[in-house]
């Protein structure tokens, strides 16, 4: 009676615990680092999280973004296989735990380089984390690094996905990594609690567009590589998309009424991802709405 239903219940509270915390430390066990070649002397490391860029040469390694924590044993395994050259650097394209979680590992081996407002979130606040993760050289609209026979240029053009964004494009092997700013065939998530901005987002495409020649090489935060007419694609949905928001909000009608009219059916594969096309309506409505 009632003492097996106590254990039960206590049964059932441990395991809930356990699941909350299993949650809060998510498994990786499972997870495999992927090895893609890109172009030059660059790689792509997929795993859980954004897309990894790699430089390898006679200079060492250098790495932009390095996923979560618990996977830096599988992503130095990785990197080995291709050179068996020192981290020197960790480039950060903004600050989300998907892209930084690494960092208080390979910070304690290689110099972190990223945004000044990436320092700003990593070192105060909801998404502080140890000293050793916080970027060292920080920058506010641009920097360039020279590494591996080449010039790696950082650029901070607006807010965008969130206030910290850096491009980086690697002028030699003619390659760039977009960060999250680049979401390849999806929907993107905007982070507007992190000062995200859509109209900034796709000012930040349209300026990388005019500067990167017609045959370079795409990494996105998320997705598979890409090239310059993906980017296009994606810059052209994201002015479709958003026109078509805006012209409803300046009509006065209501995020519900917008959301139900939707989105041509062309863009339903876009949604897909992690942001569904309500959640991106909503982005764009949320967004204009605190202009």
């Amino acid at each position: 009676g009632g003492e097996t239903m106590k254990r039960l219940s206590l049964a059932v509270l441990m395991y809930t615990c356990v699941m909350s915390q299993a949650w809060a430390q998510r498994d990786f066990s499972a997870v495999q680092i992927i090895t893609h070649e890109v172009g030059g002397n660059i790689y792509m490391l997929e795993g859980s999280g954004g897309n990894i860029g790699v430089s390898v040469g006679s200079d060492g390694v250098l790495i932009v973004d390095n996923q979560y924590a618990p996977l830096a044993d599988k992503i130095k395994a990785a990197l080995g296989q291709l050179d068996s050259g020192e981290l020197k650097f960790v480039l950060n394209t903004h600050h989300h735990g998907d892209h930084t979680g690494g960092n208080v590992i390979f910070g304690q081996i290689a110099t972190i380089v990223a945004h000044e407002n990436v320092h700003g979130r990593v070192s105060t606040g909801d998404n502080a984390i140890k000293k050793s993760g916080w970027p060292v050289i920080t920058y506010s609209t641009s920097a360039s690094v020279h590494f591996n026979g080449e010039e790696i240029q950082l650029m901070h053009y607006s807010r965008g996905h969130t206030d910290g964004d850096g491009i980086v494009y690697f002028t030699g092997s003619n390659v760039v990594h977009m960060g999250d700013t680049f979401f390849n065939g999806q929907f993107p998530y905007v982070d507007l609690g992190s000062n995200g901005n859509v109209a900034g987002l796709i000012n930040i495409i349209s300026h990388v567009l005019t500067r990167i020649p017609p045959d370079i090489t795409i990494i996105p935060g998320h997705g598979a590589i890409g090239n310059k007419s993906d980017l296009k694609t994606y810059f052209s949905m994201l002015m479709e998309t958003t026109d078509l928001v805006r012209g409803h909000m300046a009509e006065g009608k209501t995020l519900d009424q917008i959301k139900a009219a939707g989105f041509p059916e062309k863009f339903e594969a876009m949604g897909e991802g992690f942001v569904t096309e309500e959640r991106w309506i909503e982005t764009i409505y949320n967004s204009y709405s605190a202009e």
